[in-house]
């Protein structure tokens, strides 16, 4: 079993904020391809970073998503790794999968 988790920004790098209506489509396709998915809306994850060319500090607000799957589908998750890439304009969005033993 795996818990496969991905983080997705409030806000554009122009910190216009995205509609909730693209957090529902990530939420709504999750569910339909692995039967459900836990989306943590109400409290966003404060994440910062150091940027390598400026020097400078990046915060951001983040959503997470996670899904539980018995099988990793690694390409599967990297091509939906591409495509929120593209929908939400960011270099890179982060997934990981950790393993799980349900108890």
């Amino acid at each position: 079993m795996h818990v496969v988790q991905f983080l997705l920004p409030l806000r554009d790098n122009e910190r216009r904020a995205f509609p909730r209506a693209d957090f529902e489509r990530v939420r709504s396709e999750l569910t339909e391809r692995f039967g459900g998915v836990t989306a943590f809306l109400q409290s966003p994850a404060l994440g910062a970073w150091k940027e390598e060319e400026e020097g400078g500090t990046v915060r951001d607000e983040m959503l997470l998503f996670e899904v539980m799957v018995e099988r990793l589908d690694r390409a599967w998750w990297s091509g939906y790794r591409e495509e929120l890439e593209r929908r939400f304009r960011q270099e890179r969005v982060v997934v990981r999968a950790l393993g799980a033993e349900m108890l």
